[in-house]
């Protein structure tokens, strides 16, 4: 059996071993190996970790652990700063240091790409953020009321997600404005949340703006008066309500917001997408324009509300948005220059009749492009493609199912969420000319 890699204990229910972390998840678990060939993967531990963890599910080739205890730490690792690291699930890397964040997560694009894509590429630059705490404009936090007029508020659990780990002030990741309304409307929401809508489970969103502090409250029943709590919490610009459903979020009080992004101002309502971390936000931002730069004409599928497409259409492009929210749709067209064109549908659905195109942008959620988007794109193939993920593993399935069609010119990645496991990137596409 190898060296530092040993059963130390043995029940029919629980297992220890010691073990040496030689690698990160995507997921954000330390990764290591067993004995007889399998790979355990183990939150809160940091590559060069070596530790003493306790076997929780084990399949043929794989299995889960946690740690029992860090018998040599790793020179990467370093001091948590939220006191709730160990139980709560919102963060995965806050023991690491902030260039061996940045250096896995380079690896996670390199490994998606090879792996899933079939493509070989060195592992990109990742762009740090400013600030690695205290740099979220938007937070959701989850409400649950418990017996006996009892209430938690905060996120998921570490190792039970269905358990709500209550949350006062202790989280790091939020802008200050957001951490002090979050301690506001916790004070002000009255015993049991009597000021809230009614309901055992709700989703509390709280988010910065150029205007203030909105609230997003998603659950409960329609008719609810926020008056009351508005009253009780007067650091809230506004406060929106999307009841239980399916339907439609309503502003119940205060003013309409007008956002300015990136020199763009525009409404934002409650379910405008807008990246949590601003000043790398717009970073982002500038390198995906310039990799669009005289271009004459753009299409920007999953356009959001427009922060791609109203920049390049005021410097000379001709842009076509495709966006099926209704609200961004509308925050898009606020003043928005004559040459930009904003549709409402699904992308799958109307790329097609705006194709082809000098360059695509797509900015799709995690899931990734819809599967018949890539035949579309190949039916009618645009000169460029700028291709924003927020998840490595479909970014590269879905480079992927374009084939040798288009080859990768540029890749960069932007650390967007400091602490966690997820990262940004940005990939320029070229199309690959046919040989004759």
């Amino acid at each position: 059996m190898a060296q530092g890699n040993f059963l130390t204990e043995q029940t029919p229910h629980t297992t220890l071993v010691d073990v040496h972390i030689r690698a990160l998840s995507s997921e954000g678990a330390g990764v290591a190996d067993l004995a007889d060939g399998r790979v355990v993967f183990v939150p809160r531990t940091a590559p060069g970790d070596h530790v003493r963890v306790r076997l929780v599910k084990m399949k043929a080739r794989w299995g889960t652990a946690t740690v029992e205890e860090i018998l040599e730490p790793s020179p990467t690792r370093v001091q948590p700063p939220c006191k709730l690291f160990d139980e709560c699930g919102g963060c995965s890397f806050q023991h690491i240091s902030a260039a061996e964040q940045l250096h896995w997560k380079g690896r996670f694009i390199a490994d998606a790409l090879k792996r899933i894509g079939r493509i070989d590429v060195e592992a990109p630059e990742v762009v740090a953020s400013p600030a690695t705490i205290g740099y979220r404009n938007r937070v959701a936090y989850t409400f649950r009321r418990l017996r006996a007029g009892r209430v938690v508020a905060g996120f998921h659990a570490l190792d039970r997600p269905a358990h709500v780990i209550d949350v006062e002030g202790q989280c790091q990741l939020p802008e200050p404005a957001v951490r002090e309304a979050w301690k506001a409307l916790r004070l002000g929401w009255g015993g049991g949340g009597r000021l809230l809508p009614g309901g055992g489970r709700l989703r509390l969103i709280l988010r910065n703006t150029s205007a203030g502090v909105i609230l997003v409250v998603e659950g409960g029943e329609e008719g609810w008066s926020a008056k009351p709590l508005a009253e009780a919490v007067p650091k809230l610009q506004s406060i929106w309500h999307k009841p239980s459903g399916g339907k439609q979020a309503v502003r119940v009080h205060g003013e309409q917001a007008l956002e300015v992004w990136g020199g763009e101002t525009f409404p934002l309502t409650a379910g405008a997408f807008l990246q949590v971390n601003q000043p790398l936000a717009e970073a982002l931002r500038d390198f995906v324009l310039e990799s669009a730069r005289d271009a004459g004409l753009v299409v920007d599928a999953y356009c959001g509300v427009g922060a791609y497409a109203r920049p390049l259409a005021r410097a000379g492009a001709h842009v076509v948005g495709i966006e099926l929210d209704l609200d961004a749709c509308s925050a898009a067209r606020y003043e928005a220059p004559e040459d930009l064109i904003v549709v409402k549908g699904r992308v799958e659905d109307l790329l097609s009749d705006h194709l082809p195109a000098d360059v695509l942008i797509v900015n799709p959620p995690r899931t990734g492009l819809d599967v018949a988007v890539p035949d579309i794109v190949l039916a009618d193939p645009p000169q460029k493609i700028i291709y924003v993920s927020c998840d490595p593993a479909t970014l590269a399935r879905d480079i992927g199912r374009l084939g040798s069609s288009y080859q990768i010119v540029a890749l960069k990645a932007f650390d967007l969420f400091p602490q966690t496991a997820h990262i940004e990137t940005v990939a320029v596409l070229e199309r690959v000319e046919a040989s004759s």
